[in-house]
């Protein structure tokens, strides 16, 4: 998502909305083969465990092994789907900065790529996970029509100090969402999809719990981004976001003011389980 820091003005070499070209051309014979080696592992993994909206964008953009995709190419495609395009930015950017790009359907992408050493695990997003992740949802109407009402709800919360409940929306939907379909529970949120080990831990591992969508529960639920998650959030449809997300949230913060937030690893009565996590990673892995 955003970085968060104050916006005291784009570093140097970046314009005014912190974009920067992405200068395809720098990228090198390695960094190309980053991505195939990371393009390859997730098209194997993934049908079967992805959305149908997912594997369709990935499709539609082709985005298949050869390299580094050209934002020039790419978004020829992708405007023509949805009117959204991809604009290159140095790293991680201050929240207005963020929500102004999002609500004008502009998704910032960095330009660099991990190095080999780095398949598995790398702390800040890198242009994998932003386009492999986030952009194939974006060929979707619904799904992109939800980021776009993300984007001006995010400069609504900045003015109403309530930044921290709408980011656990991100994070559980555009990042860490989960779908029902007739075919079994499947993956939209693109830290999941560009993520080789938590595509199968999401879905397949006995210690997460799986929890139905509520937009209030959601908002009160801190996450982990230092691991794999220990609660996925089951959306009944993409449509349902977009609702939810079209609605005047100021009561919703109103009524947030007097909520306790709900531990990670909590059920509640009032939740549908979808799985009963034994929370055995979490309880390994992390202090």
């Amino acid at each position: 998502m955003s970085a968060d820091r104050a916006a005291s003005g784009p570093p140097e070499g970046a314009r005014a909305d912190w974009t920067i070209d992405q200068d395809w051309a720098r990228y090198t014979p390695a960094e190309h083969q980053v991505w195939v080696t990371l393009y390859e592992r997730q098209a194997a993994l993934l049908p079967g465990r992805a959305c149908d909206e997912f594997l369709k964008g990935l499709k539609a953009l082709d985005l298949h092994g050869q390299g580094i995709p050209d934002f020039r190419e790419l978004n020829a495609r992708l405007n023509a789907l949805t009117g959204w395009t991809v604009v290159a930015v140095p790293g991680l950017v201050p929240d207005e900065v963020f929500f102004d790009h999002l609500a004008n359907r502009r998704f910032p992408a960095g330009r660099f790529i991990r190095r080999p050493d780095q398949l598995d695990y790398l702390e800040e997003p890198d242009i994998f996970h932003d386009v492999f992740g986030h952009v194939p949802m974006l060929t979707d109407p619904t799904f992109a029509d939800y980021m776009t009402a993300y984007g001006e709800g995010g400069l609504r919360a900045l003015r109403l100090g309530r930044l921290a409940n709408l980011a656990r929306l991100y994070w559980y939907t555009v990042e860490f969402g989960l779908l029902q379909t007739p075919r079994g529970l499947r993956i939209y949120g693109a830290g999941i999809v560009s993520s080789h080990g938590e595509t199968e831990f999401s879905l397949e591992d006995p210690s997460p719990n799986r929890l139905g969508f509520d937009l209030i529960r959601v908002m009160r639920t801190p996450y982990r981004i230092d691991d794999y998650q220990q609660v996925y959030f089951v959306l009944p449809s993409l449509q349902r976001l977009l609702d939810d997300t079209l609605q005047d949230f100021a009561p919703i913060y109103r009524r947030l003011e007097a909520l306790a937030d709900i531990a990670i690893e909590a059920i509640t009565p009032a939740d549908q389980v979808f799985t009963r996590g034994s929370q055995a990673y979490a309880k390994a892995h992390i202090a």
